[in-house]
């Protein structure tokens, strides 16, 4: 169904004459106003309804339809804006359930700016649009806070609901529409509208995110059972976990010294290594028993600090730079300029605040470490884990309480390779000597106090590299980005030699891969486009293919040759695939000991092939998951996430056991120990509920019983 009306009263405000300043522009709540409104898919009501505090709303009902949507245009020219920072929208969702409505601002010269909204159910609230591109991204962290909150506490009709994600550029001289849609209702869905406003300023996202965080680093205007508002509760939780913590120490039940079961009896070598047993794969402990890895990342006392440079106003009660406070303030630059301007994030250098060990002083004084380092292994081995994952405090290991793994962090000045997936930077280029070298001397420092240390599980080398691009021909992504690369790349004239042996002429390559080729200089040259493989042509994917195996087997090779020169003991446990290609899996089964994923799913077997690793005989180790919900705290919900906490203990069970079912996986570590700041942590601005403990360091005791019980139901 299509209706237009039209009406050309005048209304007092910013209308088609271009040059109003006033605030009023449009007011669907009375539509015969100097508009053209245009619907498609959508019935209004014949008659507006009085809302306290608000004015006159008119109910709108978007039907069942692909793009349903009111379009709202002047009754002449367009809409001048420059002197307007802000859209205000009179809203209220008719329904009993959360409806999402986008808003599309359109201007005669094409531009485009685009807001999506979760209008919750209640009452009539005022939907505020930045007129420029805004995101939480902007302001420090990768998921802003809840909407709506109270613009003024206690006044009708102040309730905000903000657009913190707005995406494209409008030119606000010459606005020519409104656009007020939802995508593809399932049934018919009711809004009321009322005012739309232009209003100065750009103080809305001040407005929005003032005063979220409180002196403890907890989100102010959330409830949950964990958070505390004193010093006092906070010393009273910690005690009171304390004593359940003693109890369940005193339930574990008999293992060997390094956690391994006493019931699967192997090899015994005096360093943990992996045996296949009855079809299925173990890691085996210095003692010979079998032990299924439950493991923990980033467990560490520092690992999550915020910026707090210039946006202090956002920290209730921020603690004086001064004093006893001295050592919980910092500076850093988290800046990755070569990624380029769209993957920046606002706030990223300048001065931090570290809630959590700021929290851990406040619990016992001067002492905190030592007494946050006792309390962490002893909650390990409380809740049924028996490692010390990625990223974590040395100490912990050092304890030899609890095996533990190390990090290769390979740096140094090498050349390297775009993929298309380059979120942590661009592949290595492991054919450059100069990798060869960092390699050896990040081993070397890596194991120099650890390598005769039978607690150490092993080691992982980097962490989700690039293996692979995005989209339907990113597996090919690496072999591309080597031809597009720079000449005098030693990647790119390994593949160049590597062809030249297979084809010999450069015109045979040529037509193998259907490109108009005369020498091989004509693959040096600038600007040279790599052909994507089709089925007409399947060389293309055959030498890519081939190409993938040996970038893949040179890079694994150098890192176990390394570790093989200064650690025979210990396991070589992978590189932590996130994206990935069959050709890098197999070179990493052939020269790791154990093959990591990064699985974030509902399920282990949702992140890698497992037909594949059966074939190619190697035991998987979840390198890791976790499952996140955002009634805790922090704003987002993780990478797989989950309606609330209770949820997240079933999908840890369903996970774990699925895992441990699997004759292939040799274990799963959890990430991470700690929920991330509300504000961001200081890396990339991540602020999830994805931890085990909060930011107070108190448990999230449901989350914790349900891993208790599943981690027990593994190992015993």
């Amino acid at each position: 169904m299509n209706r237009v009306v039209s009406a050309l009263l005048c209304l007092c405000g910013l209308s088609a004459c271009h040059a109003d300043t006033s605030a009023a522009l449009v007011d669907l709540g009375d539509p015969s106003t100097a508009i053209h409104l245009q619907s498609s898919h959508v019935q209004s009501a014949a008659a507006s309804e009085s809302v306290q505090g608000i004015g006159s709303l008119r109910r709108y009902t978007f039907q069942p339809a692909a793009q349903p949507q009111l379009i709202v245009t002047p009754a002449q020219g367009t809409w001048d804006w420059s002197a307007r920072g802000e859209l205000h929208l009179q809203v209220q969702n008719a329904m009993g359930w959360a409806v999402t409505l986008n808003v599309d601002l359109d201007d005669a010269r094409g531009g485009h700016l685009h807001a999506t909204v979760g209008l919750p159910a209640g009452p009539a609230q005022t939907l505020v649009i930045p007129l420029h591109a805004e995101s939480p991204r902007s302001e420090g962290m990768q998921v802003g806070p809840p909407m709506p909150f109270d613009g003024r506490v206690g006044a009708p009709g102040q309730l905000k609901l903000l657009a913190t994600t707005v995406q494209g550029v409008l030119d606000l001289h010459q606005v020519s529409a409104i656009r007020l849609g939802m995508p593809a209702p399932g049934a018919a869905q009711t809004l009321l509208f009322g005012r739309i406003e232009g209003v100065a300023g750009e103080a809305t996202l001040h407005d929005a995110y003032a005063g979220i965080v409180d002196r403890y680093g907890q989100f102010t205007r959330g409830h949950w059972p964990e958070k505390i508002d004193s010093d006092a509760a906070l010393r009273t939780a910690h005690a009171q976990e304390r004593t359940a913590l003693a109890v369940h120490a005193s339930q574990q039940q008999g293992a060997d010294a390094y956690g391994g079961r006493l019931d699967v009896s192997l090899q015994k070598t005096g360093w943990f290594h992996t045996q296949k047993s009855s079809g299925r794969w173990w890691l085996v402990t210095p003692d010979g028993h079998g032990f299924f890895s439950l493991g923990v990342n980033a467990v560490a006392a520092d690992g999550e600090r915020t910026y707090v440079e210039g946006r202090e106003f956002m920290f209730k009660d921020l603690p004086p730079a001064s004093g006893e406070w001295t050592p919980f303030y910092g500076s850093a630059d988290s800046r990755r300029p070569e990624q380029g301007a769209s993957q920046g994030i606002g706030y990223d250098h300048g001065r931090w605040f570290d809630f959590y060990a700021a929290n851990l002083y406040r619990v016992v004084g001067k002492d905190w470490l030592a007494a946050w380092r006792t309390r962490a292994i002893d909650r390990l081995q409380g809740w049924g884990f028996n490692t010390v994952g990625n990223w974590s405090d040395p100490a912990l290991g050092q304890a030899h309480r609890l095996p533990y793994t190390r990090s290769i962090n390979i740096a140094g000045d090498y050349a390297n390779v775009a993929s298309g997936y380059d979120y942590w930077g661009r592949m290595p280029d492991p054919f450059d000597p100069r990798f060869v070298q960092a390699t050896d001397r990040a081993v070397t420092q890596t194991s120099n106090d650890v390598h005769d240390d039978p607690y150490l599980l092993g080691y992982f080398a980097d962490n989700e590299l690039a293996w692979a691009g995005i989209g339907p021909q990113g597996r090919w992504g690496l072999a591309i980005g080597t031809l597009s690369g720079d000449a005098k790349s030693p990647a790119k004239q390994a593949f160049i030699a590597t062809l030249k042996k297979k084809y010999v002429d450069a015109i045979k390559l040529g037509n193998a891969w259907n490109l108009p080729l005369s020498s091989w200089d004509m693959l040096q040259a600038p600007g040279f486009v790599p052909p994507h493989p089709d089925e007409a042509h399947p060389a293309i994917a055959n030498d890519y293919s081939a190409w993938l195996r040996q970038y893949a087997d040179t890079y694994f090779r150098v890192v176990a040759d390394a570790i093989s020169r200064h650690d025979p003991h210990h396991l070589f446990l992978g590189g932590r695939f996130a994206v990935n290609t069959p050709e890098a899996v197999a070179a990493c089964a052939q020269y790791a000991d154990v093959v990591s994923f990064n699985v974030y799913a509902d399920l282990p077997q949702h992140g890698f092939d497992a037909a594949v690793m059966q074939q190619l005989d190697k035991p998987v180790l979840i390198s890791e998951f976790h499952f996140g919900s955002d009634d805790r705290g922090p704003f987002g919900k993780g990478v797989v996430s989950v309606w609330n906490e209770q949820q997240r203990g079933e999908a840890y069970a369903r996970f774990i056991a699925a895992a441990a079912s699997d004759p292939d996986i040799v274990g799963a570590h959890w990430f991470q120990y700690v929920d991330q700041p509300v504000t961001g942590r200081l890396l990339d601005g991540e602020n999830s509920h994805i931890g085990l403990v909060g930011i107070t360091d108190i448990p999230f005791a449901g989350f914790v019983d349900a891993v208790r019980k599943a981690n027990r139901a593994v190992n015993h």
